[in-house]
């Protein structure tokens, strides 16, 4: 029984590897819109507070409000850029104009060092941007013949591109010596990537726009909180998704300070950071497939929340002793590679278990409604609480990481425990077929 279990396991991740690599054949320019979505987002996501707090003298809260601007963005543009999109322009002819906006705002962006000036065109950035990310979902989905199976491996393309800027501005930096004072070259690189993405997306598949989308289409997945089991899910997914930002906000500076203990700079952190994404492409393209049919979801965000204070707890206990035993830096950046259990496991089974329980009538609204708590709301108040912490531990303009990261593994700690004794999940939770894979 064993190694019959072993041989279904293995055809399972082959499977899945011969799916995305049969995608990038078969949907080469879906699989490029993907990619060059979020190696735009991740050419500057990952390494600017590092820059700001380097070279820009920002403080931790003005940092934690550059952030904070993208979840607001991502709250406002239903009302707006969202419903130009949905009612008057064929989906690839938006992203291609909102894509080449972007890209000219990032090249002026590239010279600001002003707190004042840099929110301003940061948010008029987002709001350019974020109606991109439903948009490219929106469009693969009714391009793609089985969309069900095929979106998982596209939409993997999106986290190697991630991967892929991130390698690139590394590289910039080291070969050519493009972190300077004078510019902020994430900028440029990402204003770059955004000029070629809205070429790009001129060639795309033409998708017309559908016939609008209401903006408060979330109202209707209210009455998914009668579902105690599930009111109570979502109270404890909304407050990790604040703990989230942390990870993003604070990871860059945090290595700048610890990193050359072992030789990692500012220009090699990016780098070192795609350890995330990486092990977040083997959980979502070869793990989850393998484990929710078979663990369920009650287990599977078990284990996910789980990992978020542990990789705190290694983040918080490094701080004090990188500089008498410099392996911890290398323990802090193994535990980079928790992301993927962090992330997916449960945001990625949280999105899946909201539309097992929701009625197939609201699942639109239901998949809305998380997004608003946790890529907006959550995520806002997240920002905006990395900088308050960053600076209420820094003294002297030198931070104390290790009671900063503390904060959070406390949080995510009470999360997880609250999570094992009060979520029993519904008879819904195992997945049909959970027996053969």
């Amino acid at each position: 029984m064993a190694e019959s279990q072993a041989e279904q396991t293995q055809k399972g991740l082959w499977d899945e590897m011969g799916v995305a690599i049969r995608l990038v054949f078969s949907q080469p320019k879906l699989s490029a819109m993907m990619f060059l979505q979020y190696a735009i987002w991740g050419a500057w996501a990952v390494a600017l507070a590092g820059y700001l707090v380097k070279h820009c003298g920002f403080n931790g809260q003005q940092v934690g409000w550059i952030y904070a601007v993208f979840p607001l963005a991502n709250l406002v543009v239903p009302f707006t850029a969202g419903q130009i999109a949905d009612r008057w322009l064929p989906s690839q002819v938006a992203i291609a104009l909102f894509h080449l906006l972007g890209g000219v705002l990032f090249f002026v962006l590239g010279f600001q060092h002003s707190f004042g000036p840099m929110i301003v065109l940061m948010f008029a950035y987002c709001l350019l941007f974020a109606p991109t990310l439903a948009l490219t979902n929106s469009l693969a989905f009714r391009n793609l013949g089985d969309p069900q199976r095929d979106f998982g491996p596209i939409r993997m393309w999106g986290t190697i591109g991630w991967i892929v800027s991130n390698l690139i501005l590394s590289f910039m930096r080291q070969q050519f010596g493009t972190e300077k004072p004078e510019f902020i070259d994430l900028f440029m690189l990402s204003g770059a990537l955004s000029i070629l993405m809205g070429l790009l997306s001129f060639t795309l598949p033409h998708t017309p726009p559908s016939t609008g989308s209401d903006p408060l289409a979330f109202r209707e997945a209210f009455v998914l909180f009668k579902n105690r089991s599930y009111l109570f899910f979502f109270i404890l997914a909304f407050i990790v998704a604040t703990e989230l930002q942390l990870y993003y906000i604070l990871t860059n500076p945090y290595l700048q300070v610890i990193g050359p203990s072992v030789g990692i700079s500012s220009q090699t952190a990016p780098a070192w950071q795609t350890v995330a994404q990486i092990a977040e492409i083997f959980v979502i393209a070869l793990l989850l497939p393998y484990a929710l049919p078979r663990w369920g979801v009650r287990k599977c965000m078990l284990i996910g929340i789980i990992a978020w204070p542990i990789r705190y707890v290694v983040f918080a206990v490094t701080y004090p002793l990188y500089t008498t035993v410099p392996a911890m830096v290398w323990l802090t950046i193994a535990s980079l590679a928790l992301h993927g259990f962090c992330y997916v496991f449960f945001f990625v089974v949280a999105f899946i278990y909201t539309d097992m329980v929701a009625p197939k009538d609201i699942r639109a609204s239901a998949q809305s409604l998380i997004n608003v708590a946790v890529l907006g709301i959550g995520s806002f108040i997240g920002s905006v609480f990395a900088g308050w912490l960053a600076d209420f531990f820094t003294t002297d303009k030198t931070t104390n990481y290790g009671a900063v990261f503390a904060v959070p593994a406390v949080i995510t700690a009470l999360c997880a425990v609250a999570f094992a004794i009060g979520f029993r999940g519904t008879s819904q939770e195992q997945p049909a077929g959970s027996q053969s894979a």
